[in-house]
């Protein structure tokens, strides 16, 4: 990494498409080390609306992308190798199938997040910006002996929204078959690419990994087509907050286990009873808290009055006096639903939906009926 000799600091990383956001007249800004684009002339709310309508393409290159490869060949000794790190089913993921997971510490919180797929002799994992070098030291760790641990320097751009597919089928024909989590090789204008069909905005779309020095060729193929529009953090941002999802560093982290953010989905159970049940960090909380329940939990909160309600306000059960009962992780304007939004954390005992609490803004305490997630339908593509 090089140094800005000026500041002393570390200069801000490029992704293979930092010259092509320039081009578009992207403002960009730090993100977890990197110079992103947080949006585009047209604006963070259009980037929204496009995306929700029809298609937006978002460089998500600053994700880390791992392999693992078996040492013994063996896909199932690889599978069991992981099991030792996250609570999923490993070994029941099939060829061609992607799964999200996390990382956990001694004390159940949450490492990480991350999606691994099964890529028949291998296994791919995408991990958050701001842990990828943390994520490969401890899969290089944890794992020593029965993976290769490899570090790929591939570009990752995400096509979501309605008209995604019929974007991506004009290029390569074959997404068209693939369902919510699948993973599948496309050549996308004669490059192999690897297309897994998930995002993190609540809309069907696709995650693409393809060669850095192809990036740009095949974003600008895809930015050809009217029905795409380039997108930015900001607008990535409200997206996944209207699809009630988590973001790594503000609604989860090292101090919230997977049941405290309402994330027990992702703990099937294979990992919760039998022969296979625990094994990975925190295993001992996870489960009590699983029989339980936790003593905090993350919900949906719905302002009462057109005020936005931001990350790190204070949430109180009585509109004056008393201590915060819990705290606002992540929140803003939801353009889709055309009022403000926002999730946190509160006890247990005030997390049913219709509870009113009161944040606090700017000295004042206004209220927030608790609600329930996703603020906006998910649109995933089933079976």
């Amino acid at each position: 990494m090089s140094i800005d000799a000026k500041t002393s600091v570390p200069a801000l990383q490029r992704t293979p498409l930092h010259a092509l956001h320039l081009a578009l007249g992207a403002r960009m800004a730090p993100f977890a080390g990197y110079d992103m684009p947080l949006n585009y002339p047209a604006g963070v709310l259009k980037e929204h609306r496009h995306t929700r309508v029809a298609a937006g393409l978002f460089d998500v290159s600053h994700m880390g992308q791992i392999v693992l490869r078996p040492k013994s060949g063996a896909m199932a000794d690889a599978a069991r190798a992981i099991e030792r790190l996250v609570p999923a089913d490993i070994l029941g993921l099939a060829p061609g199938r992607q799964r999200y997971t996390f990382f956990t510490n001694g004390n159940g919180g949450i490492l990480d997040d991350l999606m691994v797929s099964n890529r028949s002799d291998h296994y791919l994992l995408v991990v958050n910006a701001a842990r990828k070098a943390q994520d490969l030291a401890l899969l290089q760790d944890g794992l020593e002996g029965d993976c290769n641990v490899e570090q790929l320097d591939r570009a990752l751009i995400a096509l979501q929204g309605p008209k995604a597919e019929s974007v991506l089928a004009r290029l390569a024909s074959d997404c068209v078959g693939m369902q919510f989590m699948d993973v599948r090789e496309l050549t996308i204008l004669g490059t192999e690419c690897i297309a897994a069909r998930s995002g993190y905005t609540g809309e069907d779309g696709f995650e693409i990994s393809l060669p850095a020095d192809v990036a740009r060729e095949i974003a600008e193929g895809l930015l050809e087509n009217p029905d795409v529009a380039p997108a930015g953090l900001a607008a990535r941002d409200t997206l996944r907050l209207e699809a009630g999802l988590c973001l790594y560093g503000a609604d989860i982290d090292t101090a919230t286990t997977p049941t405290m953010a309402g994330l027990s989905w992702a703990i099937p159970a294979v990992r919760r009873q039998g022969p296979r049940a625990g094994g990975f960090p925190g295993a001992r909380i996870i489960l009590d808290e699983l029989d339980r329940g936790p003593a905090t939990r993350r919900v949906a909160l719905a302002p009462e009055t057109r005020t936005p309600v931001r990350a790190g306000a204070p949430l109180f059960a009585e509109e004056t006096g008393g201590a915060p009962a819990g705290h606002v992780t992540s929140g803003g304007f939801g353009p889709s639903v055309d009022r403000p939004i926002a999730m946190g954390y509160v006890p247990a005992g005030l997390s049913a939906p219709g509870t009113v609490l009161f944040a606090e803004v700017r000295g004042k305490r206004l209220p927030v009926a608790v609600a329930t997630f996703p603020f906006v339908e998910h649109r995933y593509k089933r079976a």
